[in-house]
């Protein structure tokens, strides 16, 4: 400093401002170790021996790093090669057969499970690549003999040595899947311009349909029970199909209202008039206001083909004529028709569905306590579930078209709670990152080594989005209790289901 006559004042020594410091540092790294003895005096205290073994006291502190011991699991033994726990035909003596109950989702009490690892079948090999094993796979990995000879007169299948082929073809489809879906789209334009993008096929079989629209933009989960054509669920994802097993039967689908853009039947043999036509209705809760409805088969062009369905022309004619009925009391209208295949058309015109409402309106209107997405282990209901009149840009004729609406933020993300537009391209972006990162740890994503993928725990399904142009298809899994998301996958032009693992 200086004083007012310009002559600098005396100087404090520095010197005297290191010594108070570098006490109080010694001081405050004494304190540190003596802090960290006392709780590190226990670490050799407590010792994890199993992973499934919980702390039996809270009281009990565990301050060590947790040491984790291997657990090996034996195997289970051959014949449980096809073992699905929750849809097993061992315990389907346990259910009812009234509307194949037995055939649903009913997975074993906890003293009944298995704690073994399923193998493989004798033999097994691993799966021929795609796109090659659209049309061909090994036999020994999927060794069932019974649908090989009950159904190669329909070609659904043959079997050539050691590998089964897929030629294509169905009950009605004898001249192979391809011409059949042709003429699909001759009856329904909007599958070739990307305004349908998600497809549902029940009674899939081996999944022929879903395979060939996968070339044409459109993706298609094929549903199928296990039943006694043992399960055809299993040649759909040996081939690289999406695929999931299910059935209509009393419970609904595990899968969101106004989800997919089509559905499609072809002789599945589900008698879509009896009980009220509750099997239709479930069809009408999933399928988006503009879709369409496919059927081949019984009772459709039963002026040519009644003599092959063991009835007569007059049972055709009044099986047809009540589905009609059904149809337009559910604000469906036919949309097209040629030959062995008609095309209806749900309304998103909200006048139709006003008049539900009333009385003596049949089926009945479902009232507003009904959750449209509620769909694990819920029952199905005899009524017809109206569209949402606050979604104006969910309906076929106004979401964007495919592939556009792969990366838009749809409507549906306002019903999400604790999402929003911004949530939603944050969550987009970050996962086009994450991608890039997942393909240096594993290089075979994006090669012909990867093609049936599931996210456990997708959110709104932006591992998939980030995938797309890769040759995999992912099915993006929403938890039963968490937030329900599983509307924007589908929005997104993506696939997935509910579960509660």
């Amino acid at each position: 400093m200086k004083h007012k006559d310009g002559k600098l004042g005396p100087q404090p020594d520095r010197r005297s401002r290191v010594v108070p410091i570098t006490i109080m540092f010694a001081v405050l790294c004494g304190v540190s170790f003596y802090l960290g003895g006392i709780f590190c005096s226990e670490r050799n205290k407590i010792e994890v021996k199993d992973v499934t073994k919980v702390v039996s006291s809270p009281k009990e502190s565990v301050v060590s790093p947790l040491q984790l011991k291997a657990t090996a699991f034996p195997e289970c033994s051959s014949d449980y090669q096809d073992y699905t726990p929750c849809t097993d035909p061992r315990r389907w003596k346990k259910y009812g057969y009234q509307r194949l109950t037995f055939m649903e989702r009913h997975c074993p009490p906890a003293f009944e499970r298995k704690e073994c690892l399923v193998p493989p079948p004798d033999g097994y090999k691993p799966p021929i690549k795609w796109p090659n094993s659209r049309d061909e796979c090994w036999y020994r990995n999927v060794p069932y003999d019974w649908i090989n000879k009950q159904k190669s007169n329909q070609n659904w299948l043959r079997k050539e040595g050691d590998k089964f082929h897929f030629p294509g073809g169905g009950t009605m489809f004898p001249r192979g899947v391809s011409a059949y879906v042709d003429l699909m789209e001759d009856l329904i334009p909007e599958m070739k311009d990307g305004t349908i993008r998600t497809a549902i096929d029940t009674g899939c079989g081996v999944a022929s349909w879903g395979g060939d629209l996968l070339d044409r933009g459109i993706l298609t989960l094929s549903l199928a029970p296990r039943d006694n054509h043992e399960a055809q669920v299993q040649f759909a994802l040996e081939r690289g199909i999406p695929a999931i097993l299910g059935i209509i039967a009393t419970q609904r689908l595990p899968f969101p209202s106004s989800s997919f853009d089509m559905a499609h039947c072809s002789r599945c043999l589900i008698p879509w008039t009896e009980y009220g036509g509750i099997y239709l209705l479930e069809i009408n809760r999933i399928l988006r206001p503009g879709g369409f409805w496919v059927l081949s088969g019984p009772p459709v062009n039963y002026e040519n083909r009644w003599r092959g369905w063991n009835t007569t022309i007059e049972e055709q004619r009044s099986d047809y004529e009540k589905l009609q009925e059904l149809l337009t009391a559910m604000c469906f209208k036919l949309y097209n028709k040629k030959d062995d295949i008609a095309v209806w058309r749900k309304s998103s015109d909200s006048s139709c569905y006003s008049k539900l409402g009333k009385p003596e309106a049949y089926p009945p209107k479902c009232d507003d306590s009904l959750e449209p997405d509620s769909a694990w282990y819920t029952p199905l209901r005899s009524c017809v579930l109206a569209p949402s009149p606050k979604l104006k840009t969910s309906v076929l004729e106004s979401i964007p078209k495919w592939p556009e609406r792969l990366h838009g933020a749809p409507e549906r993300i306002s019903d999400v709670p604790g999402s929003s537009t911004s949530a939603f391209k944050h969550d987009d972006s970050k996962w086009k990152v994450r991608a890039k990162h997942y393909k240096k740890l594993l290089p075979a994503i994006g090669t012909d080594k990867i093609r049936n993928v599931m996210d456990m725990n997708t959110v709104y399904g932006g591992f998939a989005a980030s995938l797309i142009d890769d040759p995999l298809w992912v099915m993006n899994v929403v938890s039963s209790y968490a937030v329900n998301t599983l509307p924007v996958v589908y929005d997104r032009g993506l696939i997935g289901t509910y579960h509660d693992w």
